[in-house]
């Protein structure tokens, strides 16, 4: 009886819940409705106001409402009306402040070949300007950002590398210095196994249509000449002497014995640049067959 007492109960006392947060369901979506309407307003009078700066022709409106839009991250809006300023003002501070903040909001937007084009712009037209020290760096960093995969052209990481180090030689006092050397490091070694790749490619062709290890050979010793302190540089002397190694074995009999001394003297050289290197033992197998073709 108690059970039923409870069940005839429980639809009355379901809808006595219900009635007592009816009144918060509907505040709530009340206040719900009135935060979307708000936003909405903001946004079409943000949109309506962003089209009236466009047709004004009040460049110190243009010029204010182009500081707001990069302060609110509006960075397209911001690119867009500074454009204007830049001609607008022409000759003057406000003109020089729109061509930094131009190259800066395309900056932020990563936009990077953008960027790096408005900054150059910026440090040439004001070689002494007041973010002339700020525009250097950023030209070389928005390169650096933009640097492709290493397998890629690295025509940008070549320019990175050369804004940066102008960089470096016009401010070297700048606090960003380390940052910079940081980036051309990095970009040095994207352009070392860039190297390394076109080496390994040469070694991996072999004899195809022509001796290919003298040409992993070449590849490889002009890396290691140009990018001495790179990380791949003891994947780059490897590298030759397992050429050289692949050479001395597919020459003729009459010159194994040069060739071979040739691959003793490369691997002298690589143990006593890396004694510990995990390609030790490679190595020594390679001295061991060439120690065979030569009489000591």
């Amino acid at each position: 009886m108690l059970t039923l007492h409870r069940c005839m109960h429980m639809p009355l006392l379901c809808l006595l819940t219900s009635l007592s947060l009816f009144p918060i369901i509907c505040t709530y979506f009340r206040m719900k409705r009135i935060i979307i309407y708000s936003l909405l307003l903001t946004f079409l009078c943000s949109c309506g106001e962003y089209q009236r700066v466009l047709k004004s022709q009040d460049a110190n409106y243009k010029f204010d409402y182009a500081k707001r839009a990069f302060e609110q991250k509006k960075y397209s809006q911001a690119t867009t009306v500074l454009k204007d300023c830049i001609t607008e003002f022409k000759g003057s501070t406000k003109a020089e402040e729109s061509l930094y903040l131009l190259a800066m909001s395309y900056y932020e937007n990563k936009e990077y070949a953008d960027a790096a084009a408005y900054f150059k712009a910026y440090y040439q037209r004001y070689p002494k300007g007041k973010y002339a020290e700020l525009a250097r760096y950023y030209a070389g960093y928005a390169y650096y950002l933009d640097s492709p995969e290493a397998q890629l052209d690295q025509s940008g990481t070549i320019k990175a590398i050369e804004e940066l180090q102008g960089f470096l030689d016009y401010f070297p006092r700048s606090d960003k210095v380390t940052l910079a050397q940081n980036a051309i490091f990095e970009m040095q070694d994207k352009l070392t196994l860039k190297e390394l790749q076109n080496a390994q490619l040469y070694y991996n062709l072999g004899t195809y249509m022509g001796n290919n290890y003298e040409s992993a050979i070449i590849t490889a010793r002009n890396a290691i000449k140009e990018y001495p302190y790179s990380k791949y540089k003891e994947e780059l002397e490897m590298l030759v002497l397992k050429s050289r190694f692949q050479e001395a074995n597919l020459s003729v009999e009459e010159r194994k014995a040069d060739r071979f001394r040739d691959v003793i003297d490369e691997y002298y050289s690589f143990i006593n640049n890396y004694p510990d290197s995990p390609k030790r033992q490679e190595a020594d197998n390679i001295l061991k067959i060439a120690r065979k073709y030569v009489k000591e």
